[in-house]
């Protein structure tokens, strides 16, 4: 059997595969060259994609051989979810595989935001010794609120715990009893205005859909504290860029980290890559060398599931 792989894949899971018999074809640049991938999807039995491959009607007719699709990570925005079910299309995520990773990269936005080091090296470097202006300020007893209370920031809470920090969450969909609130001591705030109004960072975990997208926007930004940050690990258009250019220029927010934009790659000429304290990564949060082959592998394991006619444990679809 025939499974084609759209985006990068690390190694360890291709060979996996490749050990199983699978032909697998690689091509981590195959998402960006969409008429060749829909000519060459009839000739495969199950499709490895990312978030940039566009999963839509059109590419599931073409698909017409396939049993399964994989998805390289946990978010789903860039999949039809409800023309694959019209299509019995099997879709697999890899769950939780990189949820260490992207909670230790907001540990590192909240670390850099109150110790810059990185700015302090380039100023000593310029001959300067200004130990007031890199004075910074710790992160115990700072208040941390997340923005969705799942896995990923079940995480982030624990790590945040471990500083001191004080950590709030908004959830609807998170109930009293459950575990990040009675096990990781996150503590429920009732609106997303009180998460913000009382957080001094605010990490964003949950996935795009037309109930969150712009969420954070003009008419709640100004509720932040002016020295607040927002960290935003999960999804492009959940924070309003432009508002949030705005706050930060009128001094009304500390400033942001976005790993993920509305249009990656960043556009040319973009206002948020002209703000200095709006700090910008190549939607890299979940990208370490760890996290990629947990989910090489997992992805690996689950599609040979699903084409041996197993069930798999990480199915969406």
């Amino acid at each position: 059997m025939k499974i084609l792989v759209t985006e990068l894949m690390w190694d360890d899971g291709i060979e996996a595969l490749r050990k199983k018999g699978y032909t697998v074809d690689y091509d981590m640049e195959l998402s960006r060259k969409r008429d060749e991938l829909l000519q060459m999807l009839p000739e495969y039995d199950a499709l490895i994609v990312r978030n940039e491959t566009r999963v839509d009607p059109e590419f599931l007719e073409a698909a017409k051989n396939a049993k399964v699709i994989g998805r390289l990570g946990v978010g789903l925005d860039n999949i039809d979810l409800e023309a694959a079910k019209v299509r019995n299309m099997p879709v697999i995520s890899a769950k939780n595989a990189n949820a260490t990773s992207v909670a230790e990269y907001v540990m590192a936005a909240m670390l850099d935001a109150s110790r810059p080091l990185s700015d302090a090296d380039a100023d000593v470097r310029r001959g300067n010794w200004d130990r007031k202006f890199f004075t910074g300020y710790e992160l115990h007893n700072r208040t941390l609120g997340l923005v969705g209370m799942g896995e990923i920031a079940h995480r982030v809470a624990k790590r945040a715990h471990a500083f001191g920090m004080n950590v709030i969450g908004y959830d609807p969909f998170v109930a009293p009893f459950d575990h990040v609130v009675q096990e990781t001591g996150v503590h429920p705030a009732e609106t997303l205005d009180e998460l913000l109004d009382e957080s001094d960072f605010v990490s964003v975990h949950v996935p795009l859909t037309k109930g969150t997208k712009h969420m954070i926007n003009k008419d709640n930004l100004p509720l932040m504290k002016s020295h607040a940050y927002i960290i935003n690990s999960a999804r492009g258009g959940i924070v309003h860029e432009q508002d949030l250019v705005e706050a930060v220029q009128s001094g009304k927010l500390a400033g942001a980290y976005l790993d993920v934009l509305e249009t990656e790659p960043v556009e040319k000429g973009s206002q948020l890559a002209k703000v200095e304290s709006i700090r910008l990564s190549p939607h890299i949060a979940g990208l370490t060398d760890e996290a990629q082959s947990r989910t090489a592998m997992l992805i690996a394991r689950e599609v040979d599931n699903v084409l041996n006619g197993r069930k798999s444990i990480c199915a969406v679809v």
